[in-house]
């Protein structure tokens, strides 16, 4: 027998694809999930040097007058470039990797069987070769484009240019192990990750045989 290991799953999925309701029924099985667009927001404040590197990088216009980031004016403005959304994640994500990474040792440190790791560009980011599975969220376009729109009140220009500014599904499906389809009932969703979950916990343990 080998020790019991922690099996890091990778959960990722497009904007408007509903990850964040599958993050909240793995929560309530008691599954830890490390959110990286949580931590996105809490390494600004663990890492003050990132607020002056993007305020070298894209000028003071895109912080309030007491100083912290205006996500949601820098983020318009970088969505409308793939180079400047680069620019923007090769400031911020290598702190958002150490904060993660350290977080999944804990888990490890805990021997806890599953640790999710919800990160919408963990595929862009090459953070898919760290993780042990990959379970992918899918939605066709039109429900993608109609919950967007509805949440964050854009027009569908806009919402096209963040959905068209990520990895295409079809790109995304080749690094995936498994794939949920969140297109139609809260129901036929649960259902799915049900089935992955005991899939997931059958692996682990014929892996410690």
């Amino acid at each position: 027998m080998t020790p019991n290991k922690t099996i890091v799953v990778g959960l990722t999925g497009g904007i408007g694809s509903g990850k964040s309701t599958i993050s909240n029924m793995l929560v309530q099985k008691n599954i830890t999930v490390i959110d990286a667009d949580k931590i996105s927001r809490e390494v600004l404040s663990i890492y003050p040097e990132i607020l002056l590197e993007i305020e070298q990088a894209f000028g003071k216009e895109y912080f309030y007058e007491d100083g912290t980031l205006n996500r949601k004016k820098l983020g318009a403005y970088v969505f409308s470039s793939k180079k400047l959304k680069k620019d923007l994640e090769n400031i911020i994500i290598p702190y958002i990797k150490r904060e993660i990474f350290d977080k999944i040792k804990k888990c490890k440190e805990n021997m806890e069987k599953i640790c999710i790791v919800d990160a919408p560009t963990l595929i862009e980011n090459n953070l898919h070769y760290d993780m042990d599975i990959v379970v992918l969220v899918v939605v066709d376009k039109k429900t993608q484009l109609d919950r967007v729109m509805r949440r964050d009140l854009q027009s569908e220009i806009e919402v096209k240019k963040r959905i068209n500014s990520q990895l295409s599904i079809k790109k995304k499906i080749k690094f995936a192990d498994y794939i949920i389809d969140n297109s139609k009932d809260i129901q036929f969703t649960k259902t799915q990750l049900d089935s992955i979950l005991t899939e997931i916990y059958l692996r682990g343990k014929n892996e410690e045989i």
